[in-house]
């Protein structure tokens, strides 16, 4: 039954191209977007007099329009919240971007207007350039600065903060986290955009419905790694249908995907617009199949709208302009080759008739179509489609013995999802759903899961820190504690620093560039606020960071043979770990603000001056005054300083000496040449902390900034 069902749409020969491309398919639409399907029956299987036994019930047509109208995408979700319908309306945008330095602007939009309703799946399109992505992203809030005009929500001036709490954005791009199945992203979804006023059976109805709606019950189990592109589109908007908002905006929706599982993925957007949602998508050539799909198009050319209006009415708009559609010629293909200036520069003569309300009165006359067809064609059945949909029933049927087609009749689904229009959007608070501790654990959960499962990174780290921590204890073996070997064992204390500060600054590099698009999507969505995910991301990478070097200095400690005291041991893990997680905030802070190539490269170069003036290459009494300063911001050399004064500070016994002399038989001289006698243990311990906290505020006010600047 799934290949008979078909959405019909009116037609006839004012359509030039349109028609005639279509002309297979049948002519109605009913009054308010009823969506009428017609079935097909062979005269085998569906009889003319309607027997009983082969008849189809009103439950029956009702469940299979349910499950498979949209290839799997069902009509109704009832257990979503029910939020307000949302028209938004926007009014001479301009948008600019700097070209350069001292070359002025370039003008991307240029004063363009209109209106996205609700209940509408609406297109934007135009060629490459004309500022399809800029005008989407004005009008989702994704973009703020340099931005004139004014954008008006259900009449009312936008609130920002309010509006991206009832809209969502899907970007081209399915960024989500691959070692989450499709079942924990789905609770983390809900657990952070429901908050706790919803029970936690209550979240696993909607999850469980959403699931069955977009057909990703079977995958549930599956990480995002291994969906396929179709799965993988369909599981971030169903992460987005959690709280159900009123507005949804897509970025290229079928970019990346074959022809089946964009049809499957348009009819999935078709039906969540026909639940009353405000839908909005940028595309940039669809098929004719998936352009008829569309209830209004926005087209841009040049930052310039040249058409807005109805799909069904595009090819008599650009006909009375005198631009006639060839026959058999998809017409998206001709609008954007319209747009693009292959028909000459028709582009002034489009923007003026638009502002001149020209493409407002292009729409085919549906409802007198439909009524024509109604009066008769089922006349016979004696109800029209119009009166069966309000006599109670959620869907209805007419049986035409003439044609032997069955008629399905939906309810004008706009508000079927959303609450009465009593109900404002003032009532959506501005806060987050979830408090900020709560936003912690979770992300928390979650950041510390993905760390356990990415078994690549997990592994290498654990493996180089012990098989390094050998390798060291073997090359050093049992160095500590001879007078003649102090250099020597200072070498390997300066290496533990060296590895330690390496093998947690150069992952940690890489957190937020890697992640910085999930980021983007889930924080502009309204999912949790900056400080909670910040603080939950550098948290919980924290535990191994601590785990993998107190393995590595277990191994070199004993294997080198240092002084098997307790305190010392302690301050030497101490010291070892406070080391390594300030490099681990240098490397996050280096991340927050550059792009993956260029912290790569700039975590190594920061690492060049923190070696050099750490005091193992030149003491401190021999660097030039000058640059003395840059000792004092090498956080390595309070790290080794800390390290010699633990296994040679505080008083330690005269070392064992192997030969006929040894000149630092006592461990005060040689902290004497390394310049460091007066140094104090705790001081150095304390700086690093210091450090450790002032790299990750700033790492924090970065982030914060790039984020705005992104806008």
């Amino acid at each position: 039954m799934a290949e008979l069902l078909s959405v019909q749409v009116p037609c006839g020969s004012t359509v030039g191209g349109y028609a005639e491309f279509h002309k297979s398919m049948a002519c109605t639409t009913g009054k308010g977007h009823d969506a009428t399907y017609l079935i097909p029956s062979n005269h085998r299987a569906y009889p003319a007099s309607l027997s009983q036994e082969h008849s189809f019930s009103h439950n029956r047509i009702s469940n299979d329009l349910r499950k498979k109208v949209v290839n799997g995408a069902g009509v109704i979700m009832s257990r979503l919240p029910k939020r307000p319908p949302v028209d938004i309306d926007f009014s001479d945008l301009a948008f600019s971007v700097p070209e350069g330095r001292n070359r002025g602007y370039k003008t991307i939009l240029k004063g363009v207007s209109g209106r996205f309703k609700s209940g509408h799946l609406t297109a934007i399109m135009g060629p490459s350039g004309a500022g399809k992505s800029t005008l989407m992203n004005i009008t989702a809030g994704y973009r703020i600065s340099n931005v004139v005009g004014s954008i008006r929500v259900n009449g009312r001036e936008r609130n920002l903060r309010k509006f991206r709490k009832m809209s969502c954005y899907i970007m081209q791009d399915d960024h989500l986290h691959p070692h989450l199945s499709v079942l924990e992203s789905m609770n983390i979804s809900a657990n952070l955009k429901l908050g706790d006023k919803v029970s936690a059976s209550e979240k696993a109805d909607v999850i469980n419905e959403i699931l069955e709606t977009l057909s990703l019950t079977e995958c549930q189990d599956t990480r995002a790694s291994d969906l396929s592109g179709g799965q993988r589109k369909r599981l971030s908007i169903a992460l987005e249908l959690v709280n159900n908002p009123p507005v949804m905006f897509f970025d290229e929706p079928t970019s990346g995907l074959d022809s089946s599982s964009s049809f499957q993925c348009i009819n999935l957007l078709k039906t969540l617009a026909q639940g009353g949602r405000t839908v909005v998508c940028t595309i940039h050539q669809p098929s004719a199949k998936l352009f008829e799909k569309f209830d209004h198009l926005y087209a841009l050319a040049d930052g310039q709208c040249i058409y807005r209006g109805p799909v069904l009415g595009l090819l008599r708009f650009l006909s009375s302009l005198g631009l006639e559609c060839p026959s058999y010629h998809n017409p998206a293909d001709f609008m954007m080759e319209v747009a693009s200036g292959e028909y000459g520069d028709v582009t002034p003569k489009m923007v003026t008739a638009v502002y001149n309300s020209k493409c407002d009165n292009t729409a085919l006359p549906r409802q007198n179509s439909m009524h024509k067809i109604k009066n008769n064609e089922y006349s016979e059945g004696g109800q029209s489609c119009s009166q069966a949909a309000l006599s109670g029933s959620g869907t209805s049927s007419l049986y035409n013995c003439s044609t032997g087609e069955t008629k399905i009749c939906l309810p004008s689904p706009h508000h079927s999802l959303l609450t009465s229009d009593d109900e404002s959007i003032d009532d959506i608070p501005s806060s987050f759903p979830t408090s900020g501790w709560k936003q912690f654990v979770i992300l928390f959960k979650r950041t510390f899961l993905s760390i356990i499962r990415d078994g690549m990174l997990t592994k290498m780290r654990l493996c180089s820190h012990l098989l390094i921590g050998l390798l060291i204890g073997m090359l050093y073996y049992n160095i500590g504690s001879e007078a003649s070997q102090v250099f020597s064992n200072s070498g390997c204390l300066f290496f533990c620093m060296l590895f330690l500060m390496f093998t947690a600054m150069m992952p940690t590099i890489l957190t937020f560039p890697l992640e910085m698009n999930v980021f983007m999507r889930e924080h502009l969505n309204y999912w949790y606020s900056l400080k909670s995910y910040y603080l939950a991301k550098t948290m919980a990478d924290m535990p191994f960071q601590v785990i993998y070097p107190l393995l590595y200095v277990v191994l070199v400690y004993f294997m080198t043979g240092q002084p098997l005291e307790p305190e010392r041991f302690l301050m030497f893990t101490c010291m070892c770990i406070m080391t390594s997680l300030v490099a681990q905030s240098l490397g996050l802070a280096i991340g927050a603000a550059l792009n993956i190539q260029g912290a790569v490269f700039l975590g190594p170069i920061t690492s060049i001056p923190v070696l050099l003036f750490s005091g193992f290459f030149v003491t401190f009494s021999t660097i030039p005054i000058y640059l003395r300063w840059i000792s004092y911001v090498s956080y390595v050399r309070y790290g080794f300083e800390g390290t010699l004064l633990a296994i040679y500070g505080f008083d330690r016994q005269p070392l064992h000496c192997s030969e006929a002399y040894c000149h630092f038989k006592s461990p005060k001289k040689f902290l004497q040449q390394m310049d460091i006698e007066g140094a104090q243990y705790w001081l150095d311990f304390l700086i690093l902390l210091c450090f450790f906290v002032l790299l990750r505020a700033i790492g924090y006010f970065v982030l914060r900034w790039k984020l705005k600047s992104e806008r």
